[in-house]
């Protein structure tokens, strides 16, 4: 059995959660998601607890049993609280504005790089800082990835993009080798 699998889904009093199968709907105070869910895979809703079931042993719904709990309780944590990535931007001459729905960088190329935002996913930008907000865990995280894609940090000067959170392991430069008379 799914460690993961078998731990219940707190439902908090805001949430509402539709089982129509194969689809299920989560609505909150943030917006709404919703999610199809293969056959195989049994979900029973009681007072405010959420459990997923399997259906049968097989390696396929083994598998998937405790990755359905866990996007299952992301959904309930989006439309309530929602996610939220901040990215660094470091480097003389970096930096990041928002116009309409583009995100313009300078990342020491001669033109600026500009990234679409997709949908469902806010971008906002102050000094040094991007931070990348929505309900979906799962596009806020790709939309975050793919910003730091551009310029990811290097370990030599620390310039580039990275996660707030991240560590940069730094790399010592040349080493001066001795004059040689």
């Amino acid at each position: 059995m799914s460690r993961i699998g078998k731990q219940p889904v707190l439902i908090p009093p805001e949430v509402k959660v539709d089982w129509n199968p194969p689809k299920i709907r989560v609505q909150g105070p943030k917006g709404e998601l919703s999610c199809e869910i293969k056959p195989g895979i049994e979900l029973a809703i009681e007072d405010n607890l959420l459990r997923v079931k399997r259906n049968d042993d097989e390696r396929q719904t083994r598998s998937l049993h405790g990755l359905y709990r866990s996007l299952i309780k992301n959904m309930v944590e989006g439309v309530t609280r929602g996610f939220e990535k901040r990215l660094e931007v470091m480097g003389v001459g970096y930096r990041a504005e928002i116009k309409g729905r583009e995100l313009h960088m300078m990342l020491g190329f001669p033109l600026p790089v500009v990234y679409s935002i997709p949908e469902g996913v806010e971008v906002s930008s102050e000094k040094g800082f991007i931070t990348v907000r929505g309900i979906d865990k799962v596009k806020v995280g790709q939309a975050a990835a793919e910003i730091r894609s551009f310029r990811p940090p290097e370990p030599y000067k620390g310039k580039g993009i990275r996660y707030a959170d991240e560590m940069i392991r730094r790399k010592a430069g040349k080493a001066a080798v001795g004059t040689g008379t």
